[in-house]
């Protein structure tokens, strides 16, 4: 069994498991002077299930009771929460991100990822030096965690990111993951592409090292990916995560195939913009200032060649999630209100806001290799976010943001935004 295929089984309990788990500290149960209930919500938990009328039990920042308000016993917390009317989600995983490699420009990112109901990211191969590394174990007021796959592998690329590590042979190549492995990265990171025929990309020779030499050392390979025809050749060679979707046509029957026979690689689609207006942006207010707001909305507009792009990304990803690949979460860039975006471009796409939800929760957190995030379950880290509207209605009500609380701390929303905004 696949390091993801075990945590895949951690992270999807029934409705039934949540409520007996549940039980344990529910009606009857001892009084917990220092646990806060927080009642009267809609629960989406992050596996699929959904409890209109629910309770959620924080104690020393984990959930210890979750389920039916009817069935658990709100007194026995030390203090009560109202929530009524609000929907209550774990909070986002975003797995695939970069982040800045500069310790305070990174811990900025990283409240603002948290700022946007983000409780988790993972920094994809641009990351300099130790201070990512170092960074992933440290507890950051109000930030999300962080996870690093230190510097990526690709062919050489003048011009472009120096980062990554250059290989042209295939000792090069191992030895890059080698030197990675001692860093003790959380995934290595390949680039297959040419760059719209800038480069040569890196052959099958040389990602199939990589990947060799990964795999010897415990460590999943993630694939930035262009072509159809790479991605059956890098799933040939046994990737783990695709960190885009196939992007130049509309996939196959053998790709199909080929990804059916291998069930735990996971695809982070990472859809690029739809190239039609996005609307008012006043939701982004809290951490970015007027004057570019009003830039960024006076820059929409359609863009044909956009829209095709979007088209054969979108219909790749519905018919891959039909067939029952699993899907996962990530927005590429540096943006930490993005992820908003993402959600409502997968929508777009024509996976349902449930679905979606799915993916940018506990299947994320799966990729991530974190099993104590991703679902509200008991047990779990108390990583939840607060909306005042509901995004199985409409997906974009994800950034009706009330609060954001990770391992059952609130994270200070205002001061990040004061703070962002030069307050």
């Amino acid at each position: 069994m696949s390091r993801f295929e075990s945590l895949a089984r951690t992270l999807t309990p029934s409705l039934g498991t949540l409520t007996a788990l549940s039980m344990l500290a529910a009606c009857g149960g001892p009084s917990m002077p220092d646990a806060v209930a927080y009642e009267g919500v809609r629960l989406i938990t992050g596996d699929g299930a959904v409890i209109e009328e629910a309770t959620v039990i924080v104690q020393n920042g984990l959930f210890v009771a979750v389920g039916p308000s009817a069935a658990l016993d709100a007194a026995s917390a030390g203090t009560q929460v109202d929530l009524s009317g609000m929907t209550v989600m774990p909070t986002l995983n975003n797995a695939h991100f970069h982040l800045p490699s500069e310790r305070a420009a990174r811990t900025a990112a990283l409240q603002s990822a948290a700022y946007y109901g983000t409780g988790s990211t993972f920094s994809f191969g641009l990351d300099e030096g130790t201070i990512g590394l170092e960074m992933r174990t440290e507890s950051i007021p109000d930030a999300a965690r962080s996870l690093s796959a230190g510097r990526g592998i690709t062919s050489p690329e003048p011009g472009r990111s120096e980062v990554p590590y250059w290989v042209t042979t295939e000792t090069e190549a191992r030895a890059a993951v080698q030197e990675l492995a001692s860093q003790n990265v959380d995934i290595v990171k390949i680039w297959v592409d040419d760059r719209g025929g800038q480069y040569e990309r890196l052959s099958p020779e040389l990602y199939g090292a990589v990947i060799d030499e990964a795999h010897t050392n415990g460590i999943p390979v993630t694939a930035h990916v262009f072509r159809l025809q790479d991605a059956k050749g890098l799933l040939e060679a046994g990737i783990d995560v695709f960190a885009h979707g196939i992007r130049d046509m509309d996939i196959d029957d053998e790709v199909i195939e080929m990804w059916k026979a291998r069930p735990e690689v996971v695809l982070i689609p990472n859809l690029p913009g739809p190239g039609v207006p996005a609307g008012e942006m006043s939701w982004m207010a809290g951490t970015v200032d007027a004057e570019r707001i009003a830039q960024m909305e006076s820059n929409q507009g359609e863009n044909a060649a956009a829209q095709e792009a979007f088209g054969i990304q979108a219909r790749n990803l519905v018919r891959l999630h039909a067939e029952g690949i699993r899907v996962a979460f990530g927005t590429d860039g540096g943006n930490s209100w993005s992820v908003h975006q993402e959600l409502a471009d997968m929508v777009r796409a024509g996976l349902s806001p449930a679905d979606v939800l799915v993916a940018a929760t506990s299947t994320a957190a799966m990729v991530m290799g974190l099993e104590e995030t991703g679902t509200i379950v008991v047990g779990k880290s108390a990583d939840f976010v607060v909306l005042d509207a509901n995004p199985l209605e409409d997906i974009t009500n994800t950034r009706s943001i009330v609060d954001v609380f990770l391992h059952g701390t609130r994270v200070d929303r205002e001061g990040i935004s004061a703070r962002m905004l030069g307050g």
